[in-house]
């Protein structure tokens, strides 16, 4: 119900899972955050309008949609796929028709997550476990070189989160787990069933 809800509610199509497989065994299969996962990561989290996030592989920008709408914030879709990002591109449109919000604080660019620039306002970063944990430990990098060079707050968001994404960042960088939020309902038969929070330790 809450799919549709949405969808309809923002003007934007984003219902469906990917079909086939990706070239690249290193990227994994689009899957849109469920909207009930997100309205219960957001009653706990809260952005600022003044944020800038991420989404690495945004699909068909279902997250970017829903943040903008409750809080404003500019938002970042990243994705390789050129369908999706087309229909991201479309979800746009309709998005400003229906709601009469500026596009200015949407964007979409198609690129290898890896390769995509860090822009130094940038200070969170979304990641529905979208990849393998060679580009995640290259994505990472990139934030912390971006970091060095322009100091600010960074979290990180990990929704259905790998083991070796929370290894990698527990033991090998200097990020900090600052909150986890279970979806309660399912996470009693699923523990990746929940989202984890990261914040640059030095900024703790």
């Amino acid at each position: 119900m809450k799919e549709r809800y949405y969808d309809k509610l923002l003007n934007i199509k984003t219902r469906g899972d990917q079909k086939g497989f990706n070239k690249s065994l290193h990227y994994h299969r689009y899957e849109p955050t469920p909207y009930s996962a997100l309205e219960i990561l957001f009653t706990n989290y809260e952005l600022k309008s003044s944020d800038r996030i991420v989404d690495f592989g945004c699909g068909k920008g279902r997250l970017n949609f829903y943040i903008h709408y409750l809080f404003n914030a500019t938002v970042v879709g990243i994705e390789m796929n050129e369908i999706f990002y087309q229909e991201a591109v479309d979800n746009l449109t309709s998005y400003v028709l229906q709601t009469k919000n500026s596009k200015d604080k949407i964007h979409f660019y198609l690129y290898l997550a890896e390769e995509y620039q860090i822009d130094p306002l940038e200070n969170r970063f979304y990641f529905f476990n979208p990849f393998s944990i060679q580009i995640f430990r290259n994505i990472i990098n990139n934030i912390l070189h971006s970091v060095e060079k322009s100091a600010r707050e960074i979290e990180l968001v990990l929704y259905y989160p790998s083991e070796d994404y929370i290894y990698f960042l527990e033991n090998q960088t200097s990020f900090e787990l600052k909150e986890e939020v279970k979806l309660s309902d399912l996470f009693e038969h699923n523990p990746f069933e929940r989202f984890l929070i990261y914040r640059l330790a030095i900024y703790s």
